[in-house]
């Protein structure tokens, strides 16, 4: 049995909130590393100590509000993911677990997809979403 970290996330999420520092430069098609914290459920989770996991940025919402599509390593199949590879290491774009979080949530740039993969994350999202 798997035991969630709540009160590590609510601590690391309290850190994050009272952090004060400009937003970083960030574009649409950006992969992040970014603290999405301890979930419930079928939510995805970060990992380590800043419950974190690479996201791309789908869409600049305003100064410092993201809307981003969480990833994953693991092999993955269907409508709800996008594949794309990122420094040759396949990963696919969960799109169903898209949210809008925060700057303050970003820490580290990992890369950035390239045109084609960004069309296809686009796509697919369209495809679900409209």
């Amino acid at each position: 049995m798997y035991i969630k970290r709540f009160l590590e996330w609510i601590g690391l999420k309290e850190k994050l909130n009272l952090k004060f520092c400009k937003p970083p430069y960030v574009n649409e098609g950006d992969i992040w590393w970014a603290s999405l914290g301890e979930n419930i459920g079928s939510e995805i989770n970060g990992k380590s100590d800043k419950f974190s996991r690479p996201v791309v940025i789908y869409k600049k919402l305003s100064h410092g509000f993201y809307f981003v599509i969480p990833t994953t390593s693991k092999i993955k199949s269907g409508s709800w993911y996008v594949f794309f590879k990122q420094k040759g290491r396949g990963m696919n774009a969960c799109l169903h677990q898209g949210r809008s979080i925060d700057y303050r949530r970003l820490y580290s740039k990992l890369g950035r997809l390239d045109e084609i993969d960004y069309t296809n994350l686009k796509k697919g999202f369209l495809k679900i979403y409209r």
